[in-house]
């Protein structure tokens, strides 16, 4: 029997006992392959191969639910998950509004891109893997590629219910990653590159091991700089990592619980009207690409911010009752939790503003920020982080900053934009796409 069979049997004989019980519910069941290399010191210092397959159940009866799961797909195994999601469910709050309401949907990921046929050896991965820190340890002043690796996942996941819906989604990605340390003159200064794609061959190794490199050297000699307000470029993967800091401003579930600021705000003003905020289904290349959400419903494109006015969050089926609006098909479920409110592709729509426009006089450059989950309050928007970068006039890096700390409001920043760049890119993760936006003050701390 093959690994999808036995799944497809488990889901049968879990979705069998809960009906016997009189109960709905909804089954997802996910197996992956994972592998991963890292080099130390010219050797091979990680090569793991892993599998694993994890089958979860989602009840509802008398309007009361409950999850459970199970990493075996043995009869006894799957009859004491499904027993005790029926005992904890007695335990639970009634609540009308959590129901299996996806009924016989029949959807598969069917973009040939998002599974591929890998023809890479394991002998090319190891050479890449190989190849991350020699490449780095080779250049002047690099002591070291502290954190390097290649990495590459298979998954399958089958959703089903008690409402005759049956869904599959297929996907394989990859990644590779190098990290320099800079040493020279008694200071030291790191930063790495990343590449990620669907196959081995859309690797690009070069960029990780130059990216890292370039910018660690350029960061070396970074100092404070005079605090005061400063206009306040990010790079993308600084500006997904802060976006995704706040991410609770647009679920539907974080309103439902009374902690969304934005919660009575649609249709309002909350952003300046140069941003547009897009969760869309479908781009090419993305990472999120699925055919339907943790329930069945079929994805979609949710305009959540239009020309700075609150138009939707994102809801699941539970939360769209709850306000008893349309459901956004953003259900968001592993097999091991409960139901929350996921996105897929985040994509802030482009402006006018050409790259001279939006790197005009003086700015600062900010390339990495630490402790940013820890540093936001995502409820009151205040947020602060050391971060470092490059002060910038008309485009060109002026000196590199180091050991300072910004600060500001996230809810008051996004309404402060100076420009918003005509070129759409995409970060490491191919799930945030934004073009560069130029931010009107930040109050940055440094010297």
């Amino acid at each position: 029997m093959t690994d999808q069979n036995a799944l497809q049997q488990a889901i049968d004989y879990v979705l069998d006992r809960v009906k016997a019980h009189n109960a709905e519910a909804d089954v997802i069941a996910n197996r992956s392959n994972n592998f991963s290399l890292k080099a130390n010191q010219g050797e091979l210092d990680e090569y793991k191969v892993t599998s694993g397959q994890v089958i979860g159940v989602r009840v509802v009866k008398d309007q009361r639910t409950a999850t459970s799961y199970s990493e075996s797909l043995d009869i006894t195994s799957l009859d004491l998950m499904v027993n005790n999601a029926l005992i904890n469910a007695e335990y639970s709050q009634q609540d009308p509004h959590q129901s299996i309401s996806c009924l016989d949907s029949r959807l598969a990921t069917i973009e040939p891109e998002v599974y591929q046929i890998e023809t890479a050896t394991v002998d090319d991965k190891i050479a890449l893997a190989l190849s991350l820190e020699q490449g780095v340890v080779s250049k002047p002043n690099a002591t070291s590629a502290p954190y390097n690796g290649f990495a590459e996942s298979d998954s399958h996941v089958i959703l089903a219910n008690t409402q005759g819906t049956l869904c599959s989604h297929s996907e394989r990605s990859t990644y590779c990653y190098a990290y320099t340390l800079y040493e020279k003159d008694g200071k030291q200064a790191m930063h790495g590159g990343m590449s990620s794609g669907r196959l081995f061959h859309q690797l690009d190794s070069t960029y990780c091991i130059n990216h890292g490199y370039d910018m660690a050297q350029a960061l070396l000699d970074g100092a404070p700089i005079a605090s005061k307000h400063y206009s306040v470029i990010f790079t993308l993967s600084a500006l997904s990592n802060l976006f995704s800091a706040y991410g609770m401003c647009l679920s539907g579930q974080a309103a439902m619980k009374g902690i969304n600021p934005w919660r009575d705000a649609l249709h309002t003003q909350v952003a300046s009207p140069l941003l547009t905020i897009t969760d869309t289904a479908y781009v090419n290349g993305g990472f999120a690409i699925k055919a339907f959400d943790s329930e069945g419903f079929a994805t979609r494109d949710t305009l959540l911010i239009g020309e700075g006015n609150l138009q939707s969050l994102l809801h699941n089926s539970h939360t769209a009752s709850y306000f008893g609006i349309e459901n956004t098909a953003n259900g968001s479920r592993s097999a091991k939790g409960g139901l929350g409110v996921g996105g897929s592709h985040t994509v802030i729509q482009t402006g006018s503003s050409s790259e001279a426009d939006i790197t005009a006089g003086e700015y600062l450059e900010l390339v990495e920020l630490q402790g940013v989950h820890s540093g936001a309050d995502a409820v009151s928007g205040d947020f602060s982080f050391g971060a470092s970068g490059f002060l910038c006039r008309d485009g060109q890096r002026v000196q590199a900053v180091r050991g300072i700390t910004v600060a500001g409001n996230f809810y008051q920043m996004i309404k402060e934009i100076d420009a918003v760049g005509n070129q759409l890119d995409n970060d490491y993760s191919r799930s945030f796409y934004a073009p560069k936006i130029r931010f009107s003050r930040l109050n940055i701390a440094g010297k």
